[in-house]
């Protein structure tokens, strides 16, 4: 199984921006699809985005699109999830998620980081 590291997290003022990254190992990272998710307080766990194992196809929630971008580099073993334009209801706990050959979709990720926190104030 893969391990998953986030890192990246903190607090920034509504409007600002965050670039979290996260770092697998354990397995070869390459054909995993990965994705972000987030939990805030008294909330379930959400889905934020995916990434193909290639990088070629993505896949957002509604509530982020056009205001996070997800990327990766294979060669890194790496994933990222730049923030953009932050408002305070993206406060949350984000975790990194991996599935092997899976879709975009949000189901069926079976491995999960710990997870960092974000917090945007108004």
């Amino acid at each position: 199984q893969v391990q998953l590291v986030e890192s990246g997290g903190g607090l920034v003022q509504a409007g600002g921006s965050l670039r979290l990254s996260c770092a697998a190992s354990g397995r070869t990272f390459d054909t995993d699809t990965m994705g972000w998710f987030r939990q805030a307080p008294g909330k379930e766990r959400e889905f934020v985005a995916a990434i193909s194992w290639t990088g070629g196809s993505t896949n957002y929630a509604d509530s982020v699109k056009g205001r996070f971008t997800m990327s990766r580099d294979n060669a890194k073993n790496t994933v990222y999830l730049q923030m953009n334009s932050l408002k305070p209801e993206d406060t949350a706990v984000y975790y990194c998620a991996a599935k092997r050959y899976g879709n975009t979709r949000p189901s069926n990720f079976s491995s999960w980081g710990q997870g960092t926190q974000v917090t945007v104030s108004s």
